[in-house]
């Protein structure tokens, strides 16, 4: 795992370097290998000190994808006290490596995240690299887990309570030159002087005590008790709850480790640190986010659902047709990989429009620092607006993002067909509309595919791929290394109307709405989404994709596909609106009222549906809104849609918003118990209607004894 070498003056370089990985990661083998070279280095006197590098393009990505897995459902069942021994194994090591009597330096030449940066400020001496790109960051947070290798101690003993905040509480990461700044790091060199540059300090200054085992040290800014500091836990403690709900434990359990470890010496605080991550470890809530957030979206990301032996497919040259906001947003996520986009609409003013999406996005990053004026005009330049279908004779991929109309889409469809060359793939940019009747307006309908994006386009994660009957693995090949080269993570789903996501967030917004019809007040409905996890209550939702539009997409899904159409609750609710010229936000007026003052529930909504007398318990309607959701989940699982459980976990919660606290519907199934699931969706279904009725699938699976993940997971 770790080279060791020692050199005529003494200093030991460790370089790890895991064999047969792309990336460094820290398992029970990686640190065995590291305690072994803190023994040697302790017992040779000639050792004076030691760096600690990387032999890969990056230093140490953190915990390892595949022992991650394996722990998940064995953490829940482990006693206390051995649980606390396994949180605390790589904290004690590393505390053994800063107090060994022999100074360390870390000679950081990539990016170093979660457990490789704990790993960093352990060494007395930390000099990074200018190398662009290279990222240092703690962001365990956002999967439901706190730094347990001693970051939340040690950050705080370098920023300070307030500087360590935002880096342990919302997983922030900081440039070299930035961590620099911060004093995260001690200095920045160039790559080819990062080895020299630790080894003149270990032979300047070999220190090998660290700043918070100096005798009267103070944390920067005062500890939890000084009047500086003390308000802002409970200003914080207020803040989490209010934006978190009591759904995600783990920005409390951190801000517990600031206030305790904060008043504590350092080898008490770090067990204390420990406490805290193996009760994390333990809770539901992590073990789902790890799940999804961690191992399910990592895997997708590294190819689960690509074919095998098929060559690797890098686009040169995307077409774009449509430059609406999403066509406008995904030309520009193109350009920003190095791709060169021709960006087609039907008149050039609004080809050129299209380009004016990435213009002012573009605009706000130089604004903001975060790109400079030469890179944004190196992007714009690889983005041409044209209405000329010529210019794609060599093209090799192009996206189709005109309006959600079978006949408008089968019409570009043929204009492309006769421009194309024979192995440039055509993915519709659909929603909701089968990808195998789409593909019939080709003439090679085996390379159609449907690439699902989320808006806005350049920033959501998210794209769902949608095989059709005839798509061959050639073109799922090159569609997922499309989705690769643009660095977004695919969930892979079979064709079927509304697909996963359309399907699973339909079925929330299509249920509260229908609420409203109900008399249930509309803040009830919004306030008891927004406590349940949901990011913006349903009402704001349609409000912001515009009742216009949804009206005419269920009007078009109605005309298209008579014999399978179903109008949902919502549908009248919807059209009652529209009549009244209430189209949504964009107009100023929807099932909300919008002006300078901010926005407001309308108050003529309950002149439309009086409210009932009797309003439900808001805990039975975060239920219902929770529930909804995780049961159409169910229904696509059954209707073959989903492949297996994490495409349908990973695709509810980064491209339609369902909370990431759950780790997604099947995730949230599993927590609660199939059983215990079954009877409470009869419950609500006895109390709200037949939406919520579970699906034979989750009643076979509960009478078996079945899950969707672990030891007794379906086949």
């Amino acid at each position: 795992m770790i080279r060791y070498a020692v050199d005529a003056d003494g200093i030991a370089t460790l370089t790890i370097d895991y064999p047969g990985k792309t990336m460094n990661v820290i398992d029970q083998a990686f640190m065995d290998s590291l305690s072994a070279c803190i023994d040697r280095i302790t017992a040779d006197a000639g050792v004076k000190g030691a760096i600690v590098t990387s032999g890969k393009d990056a230093f140490v990505a953190g915990a390892d994808l595949i022992t991650m897995e394996q722990n998940i459902d064995s953490m829940a069942d482990i006693p206390a006290d051995e649980l606390f021994d396994k949180c605390a194994s790589l904290s004690r090591l590393l505390r053994r490596m800063e107090t060994c009597g022999k100074p360390f330096a870390a000679a950081i030449n990539g990016v170093a995240m979660g457990g490789g940066l704990e790993i960093c400020l352990a060494c007395h001496y930390r000099v990074a690299s200018d190398a662009p790109g290279l990222m240092l960051g703690l962001p365990e947070v956002q999967v439901g887990l706190l730094p347990g290798a001693g970051g939340t101690q040690r950050l705080m003993r370098l920023l300070g309570i307030m500087g360590a905040i935002p880096y342990l509480m919302e997983g922030k990461h900081a440039s070299a030159a930035k961590a620099k700044e911060l004093g995260i790091i001690h200095a920045v060199a160039p790559a080819g002087e990062l080895l020299a540059t630790a080894k003149k300090w270990l032979l300047e200054s070999p220190n090998c005590v660290q700043p918070w085992d100096a005798k009267g040290f103070r944390i920067p800014g005062g500890n939890a008790l000084d009047p500086r500091v003390a308000p802002s836990f409970v200003v914080g403690n207020a803040m989490v709850q209010a934006n978190t709900y009591h759904n995600l434990p783990a920005p409390h359990a951190i801000q517990s480790c600031l206030y305790e470890g904060s008043l504590l010496p350092m080898d008490k605080a770090l067990r204390i640190e420990s406490k805290y991550l193996s009760t994390l470890t333990r809770s539901q809530v992590s073990r789902a986010m790890v799940r999804t957030l961690f191992v399910s979206k990592t895997k997708a990301e590294k190819g689960l659902h690509r074919p095998a032996g098929l060559a690797p497919f890098r686009c040169r040259k995307l077409g774009m047709i449509g430059a609406g906001m999403m066509g406008g947003g995904i030309a520009l996520n193109a350009a920003q990989r190095g791709i060169d986009v021709v960006l087609i609409d039907r008149d050039q003013e609004s080809a050129a429009r299209g380009k004016g999406y990435a213009e002012k996005a573009l605009r706000r990053l130089v604004e903001k620092g975060r790109s400079t004026q030469e890179k944004a005009d190196a992007i714009l330049a690889r983005i041409t607006p044209t209405t000329d279908y010529e210019l794609l004779r060599d093209a090799d991929m192009v996206v189709e993002a005109v309006f959600e109309d079978r006949a408008v889409k089968a019409e570009v469809t043929k204009k492309l067909d006769a421009v194309l060359p024979e192995q440039c793939v055509l993915a519709s940019n659909t929603s909701a509309i089968p990808i195998t009747l789409l593909a019939q307006a080709s003439s090679r309908p085996e390379r159609f595919i449907g690439l699902h994006f989320f808006s806005p386009a350049d920033r959501m994660p998210l794209v769902e791929v949608i095989r059709g009957r005839k798509t061959s693995d050639a073109t799922l090949a090159q569609a997922l290394d499309f989705i690769a080269q643009l660095r977004k993570t695919p969930i892979v789903v079979n064709d079927h109307q509304g697909f996963f996501t359309s399907r699973f967030i339909g079925a929330f917004v299509d249920d509260a709405i229908g609420m409203v019809a109900e008399g249930i007040t509309p803040a009830l409905i919004e306030n008891c989404a927004r406590h349940a996890g949901m990011p913006v209550g349903p009402l704001a939702i349609t409000d912001e994709l515009s009742i216009e539009l949804a009206v005419h997409a269920g009007q078009a899904q109605a005309r298209d596909f008579p014999e399978t159409y179903k109008a949902g609750r919502s549908v009248p609710v919807l059209k009652r609106l529209y009549d009244l010229g209430r189209l949504g936000k964009k107009v100023g007026k929807g099932f909300y009222e919008y002006d300078e003052a901010g926005k407001r529930i309308w108050k003529g909504l309950a002149e439309i549906y009086p409210l009932a007398a009797q309003q439900p318990d808001p805990h039975d309607l975060k239920q219902r809104i929770l529930y909804v959701q995780a049961v159409e989940a169910a229904r696509a699982m059954e209707d073959g849609v989903l492949l297996n459980p994490a495409d349908g976990d990973v695709g509810s919660i980064l491209g339609v918003g369902f909370p990431a606290y759950t780790g997604g519907p099947f995730c949230f199934i599993d927590g609660i118990g199939l059983p215990a699931f079954v009877a409470e969706a009869d419950r609500l279904a006895d109390l709200f209607g037949e939406q919520l009725r579970p699906p034979q699938l989750l009643r076979d699976m509960a009478a078996k004894g079945q899950t969707f993940y672990g030891r007794m997971a379906r086949a």
